[in-house]
């Protein structure tokens, strides 16, 4: 056998497993989020969904959150705009969870309808915005499209 054919059979040999590997474990970790519309669908079709590990993306309902006076919990409903569920949470909620903020919670559907998250992120999509009319009038105030790279 040349050198350069065993070259090939030994980079496949490492390649194809690694790739095979690293296709796996993307399949299995990557879990999609369910919205309270497909959640309450899902459960009333199989009862089982119920305290089973689910993720789901929403949008917190305006006013509806309350937090525990020790910082330590908080609860609030999510919507998707078709189906809401209360939500607890135990730990401290991210700076960017509020009023009408995108949420992905991980926990458990209770059989009291109330989602008993163990995980809560919080997107903020505000805090991306382009800077308002009345902000481009300071000084100092440099917009990011109007600058050249060196």
């Amino acid at each position: 056998m040349k050198a350069r054919s065993k070259f090939l059979v030994g980079a496949l040999a490492i390649v194809l497993p690694a790739g095979w590997l690293m296709a796996k474990s993307t399949n299995d970790t990557g879990v999609y989020y369910l919205t309270p519309s497909e959640l309450g669908t899902k459960v009333a079709r199989d009862p089982s969904l119920y305290e089973t590990g689910i993720k789901v993306g929403a949008r917190v309902v305006p006013g509806s959150i309350v937090r525990d006076p020790g910082g330590r919990s908080v609860a609030f409903v999510m919507t998707d705009g078709a189906r809401t569920f209360p939500v607890s949470y135990r730990g401290i909620a991210p700076d960017t969870f509020t009023d009408s903020a995108d949420v992905v919670v991980e926990g458990r559907l209770g059989r009291d309808g109330t989602f008993r998250a163990t995980t809560l992120l919080a997107k903020c999509a505000s805090r991306y915005e382009a800077a308002p009319d009345k902000y481009k009038s300071t000084p100092g105030y440099r917009n990011a499209a109007a600058r050249s790279l060196p």
